[in-house]
């Protein structure tokens, strides 16, 4: 099966989205860190708590994990701390 969107893994890193996660206050060092970062591709990653046994049997009837796919969960400042960063949708 073809998906319509496939990762690319030769993209790089290219900026931050928000505030680093010592700027936060969310991690102790350099262990630990979530953070929100948008490739030179414009894909965007996102480092954090890997709770997908956790939450796979809890998931909405409308989504699912693919056996190569995570879901990660990351505080919610990091994510307010990234919303200057992110554009609005295009409709």
């Amino acid at each position: 099966m073809t998906r319509a969107w496939e990762a690319d893994p030769s993209a790089s890193f290219a900026r931050r989205l928000g505030k680093s996660a010592r700027e936060l206050g969310t991690t102790g060092g350099r262990d630990g860190c979530p953070d929100i970062w948008q490739l030179d591709n414009g894909d965007i990653a996102v480092i954090g708590r890997d709770l997908t046994d956790t939450y796979r049997a809890k998931l909405p009837d409308d989504a699912s994990i693919a056996p190569d796919e995570r879901l990660v969960v990351i505080p919610g400042s990091t994510l307010s701390a990234a919303k200057p960063d992110i554009p609005d949708a295009r409709t």
